[in-house]
């Protein structure tokens, strides 16, 4: 099994993830984009909100708004007021110094209370000429307001729409600097309302007052320029900004003309005061916001009791909108009157929010590459380090996001994008999760009697760490059987019913110890069963846990044993202990897998495997049950006690081995008793090497009064000592016994 043999069908959901998460912001989709964006740059401008500053020392120009407050509202009544009302507040502002004044109010109708107006609802007829002709000769409001359009320089609105187109009462042109058109992208109408001719014509100025209000209803930005019918047409700001400069033209620097892969056309500055604020392709800018700010204010009341000094408003740009026309920002609902102090502030000042033409590419760009590498490592590593990765990422964008902000004022926004790769995240991890489950669902069905829990677990989740195509390796190999395994059977030929559950008893419980030690465990028979260590899965402790697993194995026997012992005992038959033989060798073995009739088998090979299970067909000699080779003592020795029981030649033309028996751990190896027994083995088995054989007959006597000694392997011993003294060994012995292969 290879990471070739995934189900990448699975692997669709988090690339179906990222198309979706990228269309719909690039498309804002039901205006999630724009809702995310905003929420993100309102909580930036709320965390730090522009510092207000009067624009008279920088520009040459205050930025003020008449205030409708309650005292207005009662001294001229509620809004909208009578035009005689707005012509006089016009020229009370005009008096004390105001540069310019700027209408974001409907002018498109005359004066309801226009003594023309009054003079049409009289009746006909003779008897009342008088009274129709006395109110056509009494000064009409819509003229005392065009008058006091004469006395200051005044912009009034044009309200874009979707009617029929009209001709445009051309007061201004909008020019560009640049090679290519900027204003393809502007908002797009087809026809205005605007005001009634007379004002038209008497102001010095029309500029659009459509706003962009964004799906959230949230208003971050204020558009400069429109087109209607193919003509561009200020904003109502643009306007007042190209009055108050003395310009013919509101001016607009186009975008490079050169298109690389993050480039858009349109509109990139607006010309200001010695300076540009910089644009949307749109041609809107994004508004720094400061916030209701007192010395911004112009009380209406105050300033028709007289209240103003007679120059306070010297060189005010003064905003006169409705006091109820709220719109949402990000520091809390304000008059659009306001709003359009606050843009004219910033296009005074400089201190717009730049958002460059390349930010909204390079914001898919960046969820695009994040979400691959994202996907990447949950492929290559799994959740928690590709989790790492998403939670690192979105810390990172955020972080950005907010630096660019706080220092340079650039809006570049991370939530979008972060939500995209949480998204594909979320989808990724399903996958995951998905394909985990099926890998470990077919791992559990090929190996469930080979490996355990924790093995499948980690080989489901990094299917490459199991190699079915064969690698090599040093492993610990063990071969478990049961001894005198033929004659309990033949015991058992009234009963196979009990024998097949009596091996069930036994192997259960030797089986799970040998999985539970991190053992594959590669055939099982009634006889027994074999296994190894560090295979597939890496185990630098491969003999220890081999070695604990059969130490594991004596004690289930032992326990096994009990129990059947009792049951015996209670129904009066006879019951032979069971007994069984492991033997364990380390080396290098091939390890891998084939496939053979829908099972899947994995195994190792080598000198080893075969040592093991000659070692485990001699252990029954020694008395203990746990038989090991000489490379299985030197990598587990620090874990447990050995003892040295033979130095025998296994099969014929093979070198002979020291075998050893594990007798405990290692508090054992360290008491008297052992080191004692261990001594004299060493002198027992030199002695037999060198052939003086009642020196070693005497040892093994001494043995046999110490506690641990196996009185089976000392019978063992002295009957090869009487073979040997029959049959003496060749001048070139090597101590090895082979007489027992014959």
């Amino acid at each position: 099994m290879t990471l070739r043999d995934r189900p990448r069908s699975i692997w669709a959901f988090p690339l179906l993830a990222l198309a979706i998460a990228l269309t719909a912001l690039a498309s804002d989709w039901a205006g999630l984009a724009s809702g995310l964006r905003g929420a993100l740059f309102d909580g930036f401008q709320r965390a730090q909100p522009r510092a207000y500053e009067d624009t008279r020392p920088i520009a040459g120009y205050a930025v003020r708004v008449l205030d409708i407050d309650r005292a207005s509202l009662a001294r001229f009544g509620p809004w909208p007021w009578p035009h005689a009302v707005l012509a006089r507040l016009i020229g009370e502002l005009a008096a004390r110094g105001a540069q310019l004044v700027v209408l974001d109010a409907s002018l498109d109708r005359p004066d309801p209370a226009s003594p023309a107006n009054l003079a049409a609802e009289i009746p006909p007829g003779p008897a009342y000429d008088a009274a129709r002709a006395a109110l056509l000769e009494m000064p009409s409001p819509d003229r005392a307001l065009a008058d006091a359009f004469g006395r200051v320089a005044t912009v009034t609105p044009l309200s874009l729409n979707r009617t029929a187109e009209r001709a445009y009462p051309v007061k201004s042109t909008v020019s560009y600097i640049g090679a290519r058109d900027p204003f393809e992208t502007a908002p797009a109408f087809s026809g205005f309302t605007a005001p009634i001719p007379l004002l038209a014509r008497a102001s010095a100025g029309l500029g659009a007052r459509n706003l962009i209000v964004d799906a959230d209803g949230g208003l971050r930005r204020m558009p400069m320029v429109f087109r209607v019918g193919g003509v561009e047409i200020a904003s109502l700001d643009a306007e007042a900004l190209r009055l108050a400069e003395n310009k013919p033209a509101a001016i607009f620097r186009a975008g490079a003309a050169e298109e690389g892969i993050f480039a858009r056309p349109g509109v990139e500055a607006v010309e200001t005061f010695r300076r540009e604020a910089p644009a949307s392709p749109d041609g809107s800018i994004w508004l720094a916001y400061a916030g209701a700010q007192a010395a911004r204010e112009v009380s209406a009341d105050a300033l028709d009791r007289g209240a103003l000094p007679p120059n306070s408003l010297k060189g005010a740009i003064v905003y006169v909108g409705a006091p109820d026309d709220l719109v949402a920002t990000p520091l809390g609902l304000r008059s659009i009157a306001e709003v359009h102090a606050e843009a004219m502030e910033n296009l005074l000042t400089g201190a717009s929010l730049r958002r460059p033409a390349a930010a909204d590419l390079a914001e898919l760009f960046c969820l695009a590459a994040c979400a691959l590498l994202a996907i990447f490592l949950l492929l290559r590593f799994g959740v928690w380090q590709a989790g790492l990765f998403v939670l690192a990422a979105i810390a990172a964008a955020g972080a950005a996001s907010w630096r660019l902000f706080e220092v340079n004022r650039v809006l570049f926004d991370a939530l979008g994008p972060s939500v995209g790769l949480a998204c594909v995240f979320a989808a990724g991890a399903v996958a995951r999760i998905l394909e985990v489950g099926h890998a470990r669902a077919r791992l559990h069905g090929a190996f469930a009697d080979s490996l355990g829990a924790e093995a499948i677990e980690r080989i489901a989740r990094k299917p490459q760490l199991l190699r079915l195509d064969g690698e090599n390796r040093t492993v610990t190999y063990m071969v478990c059987g049961v001894r005198g395994f033929a004659a309990m059977a033949e015991s058992f030929r009234d009963d196979p019913v009990s024998f097949m559950r009596l091996l069930q008893r036994v192997h259960t419980p030797l089986l799970d110890e040998a999985i539970a030690h991190r053992g594959t465990v590669e055939r099982v028979s009634a006889e027994g069963f074999s296994a190894f260590w560090n295979a597939p899965l890496d185990d630098p402790e491969h003999a220890i846990h081999a070695c604990e697993a059969a130490s594991g194995m004596m004690d289930a026997i032992a326990r096994v044993n009990d129990i059947i012992a009792h049951e015996r005992r209670s129904d009066g038959r006879a019951f032979q202990p069971i007994e069984i033989g492991v033997g364990i060798s380390t080396g290098p073995a091939v390890t891998g897998g084939f496939h053979s009739h829908g099972r899947t088998t994995y195994a190792a090979a080598g000198e080893c495997s075969a040592l093991a299970e000659r070692i485990q067909a001699l252990s029954g000699g020694y008395g203990p049950a746990v038989i090991v080779g000489e490379e299985t003592r030197k990598s587990a020795e620090r874990g447990f006690a050995f003892l040295e029981v033979d130095y025998v030649a296994v099969a014929a033309g093979v070198a002979p081995v020291k075998l050893y028996a594990v007798l405990g751990n290692p508090v054992m190896r360290a008491s008297p008793k052992f080191r004692a027994l261990a001594t004299f083995h060493d002198h027992i088995f030199q002695s037999m090497r060198t052939q003086q054989w009642a020196k070693a007959r005497d040892l093994i006597e001494q043995c046999r009064k110490l506690s641990g000694a196996s009185q089976k392997l000392y019978d063992l011993h002295l009957a090869r000592i009487d073979w040997f003294e029959r049959h003496p060994p060749a001048a070139d012995w090597d101590g090895a016994f082979r007489a027992v292969l014959n």
